[in-house]
């Protein structure tokens, strides 16, 4: 972390400094818990708890500063160490673009770079940004976020973890409105932008698809002339971005768009159900074999992203083939494959949702499920505004078509998709309603058989990540009343 005083604190804040203005803090955290000794302690207020309530626990676990939004006091009447702000995740922003500043500058002033990638899009930010840090950490020090960190708080996390040393920092971007992702790029200034798709996700919040353009668009649009935007061109509106930049574009394809610098041709699906294809780049240079232990053929726009991006900053082609073959699933609950050792087979990409991430698991179920007993237990996909009812009712139908054995609809905020797969003609226990994940786990629990293979997908906040977690367990099983009687 760039070391920042009380004084300086407060100064690039424009707060109030109620403190030491010699106190250096060495990290940052925005969870109490989180503290070690010398965190600055942001205490942000949430939808569920205040994190000024829990300043007592900051700074018993370590924590030498606050940044405030109101002074808060000790038992004893004096106030705890602090810099107080109209608006802490402003003001860690605020801070975060400040690191960024000096980070640029100290390695500048030693004849070196740090080189900002930025990545968004409606689906694959997280494993494009896996994959790039994976291929980048190879070359030099490089911060990437922890899982999913993609907002106004976590990207400033993120930069927080970066210092001088750093060569590459890449920022993953989420965004759930209009300007929010041109907040973002303000604050790390991304010397690369990479823009993935433009989906459905969060197109009730957006107020419809083309909103959702607007705003991935902004990464592009904040990239300097010097930049590189890295672009879909499968992708019909992310295509259209190339007039909205000033920066050089290089469009990447899986299918074949002849301007498309970076290609995968003679596209095909290895042993383990990943992508295998010759990447082309724009180095003149022979395609380059690549086999992805990523699962699923939906991945192949996020390897060549990630092999666009990282020819963009110098990488050679060798070592990106390399690395894009070599490199699993780095996050948790995408495509996240175990296999039980009864011989079940569990694929959990429960982390998030949305009609074009859900339709993409389902097709690699069914690729995967040949010959084989196949479950998809799905819930909700959220955010869907007015589109929610058709696009579930869209994937059931899906479900019925791909001939997916049995399907698991949990939860009320999915029983369209439900209904429209027993419309579709999923009759009997093909198809099965249950309220709750506890329901799911007993009936897949009982009826689980060796040799199936069972998808879970659902948003994040559904939860059925915790129920894919519990089945990729050894099965537990149920005790006749005879056996529980020798326990008593």
């Amino acid at each position: 972390m760039i070391a920042f005083t009380a004084a300086e604190i407060a100064d690039i804040t424009s707060g109030r400094l109620d403190a030491d203005p010699g106190v250096t803090p060495l990290s940052v955290v925005t969870d109490s818990r989180e503290a070690t000794p010398g965190s600055l302690y942001v205490a942000k207020p949430g939808e569920n708890a205040d994190g000024h309530n829990f300043l007592p626990s900051a700074f018993e676990a370590g924590a030498v500063l606050a940044l405030v939004e109101r002074p808060v006091s000790r038992p004893d009447g004096t106030r705890y160490p602090a810099v107080v702000v109209p608006d802490a995740v402003l003001a860690m922003g605020a801070l975060a673009a400040e690191a960024v500043r000096r980070i640029r500058a100290v390695r500048a002033a030693a004849g070196l770079e740090l080189t900002v990638i930025g990545i968004t899009g409606s689906a694959g930010k997280t494993t494009t940004k896996d994959l790039l840090a994976g291929i980048l950490g190879a070359q030099g020090p490089t911060v990437a976020p922890q899982g999913s960190y993609n907002g106004e708080i976590g990207v400033p996390l993120t930069v927080f973890r970066a210092d001088t040393e750093t060569r590459y920092l890449v920022i993953e971007m989420g965004a759930t409105g209009i300007g929010h992702i041109e907040y973002l790029a303000r604050m790390v200034e991304p010397d690369v932008g990479i823009v993935l798709a433009v989906g459905t996700a969060h197109a009730g919040e957006f107020g419809g698809v083309e909103n959702i353009a607007v705003a991935k668009g902004e990464m592009v649009e904040a990239l300097a002339e010097t930049g590189t935007a890295i672009i879909n061109l499968d992708d019909a509106r992310v295509a259209a971005m190339r007039d909205r930049t000033v920066a050089s574009v290089v469009g990447f394809s899986a299918e074949g768009r002849g301007d498309a610098a970076v290609q995968a041709l003679n596209l095909d699906t290895n042993a383990g159900g990943g992508p295998e294809f010759d990447l082309v780049l724009p180095d003149g240079g022979p395609a380059r074999h690549v086999s992805s232990r990523l699962i699923g053929g939906h991945h192949t726009g996020n390897l060549l992203a990630a092999a666009a991006a990282a020819w963009s900053v110098g990488i050679p082609g060798d070592a990106i083939a390399v690395s894009l073959s070599s490199q699993a699933a780095a996050s948790r609950w995408r495509m996240e494959l175990t296999e039980r050792p009864d011989g079940v087979t569990v694929i959990n990409d429960a982390y998030n949702a949305n009609p074009e991430s859900m339709r993409a698991a389902l097709r690699t179920l069914a690729d995967l499920g040949r010959g084989r007993r196949t479950w998809a237990v799905l819930g909700a996909m959220l955010e869907l505004g007015e589109d929610s009812i058709r696009e579930h009712t869209a994937v059931g139908t899906q479900v019925v078509r791909l001939n997916i054995s049995r399907l698991v609809v949990v939860g009320r905020e999915a029983r369209s998709l439900y209904v429209s797969a027993v419309q579709e003609g999923s009759w009997g226990d093909e198809c099965v309603f249950v309220e709750t994940a506890d329901e799911a786990f007993e009936l897949l629990n009982a009826e689980l058989l060796p040799g199936d293979l069972v998808l879970f997908k659902s948003s994040n906040s559904v939860g059925l990540r915790h129920l894919g977690d519990r089945i990729a367990l050894p099965p537990q099983t149920p005790q006749s009343a005879e056996e529980r009687s020798t326990l008593l």
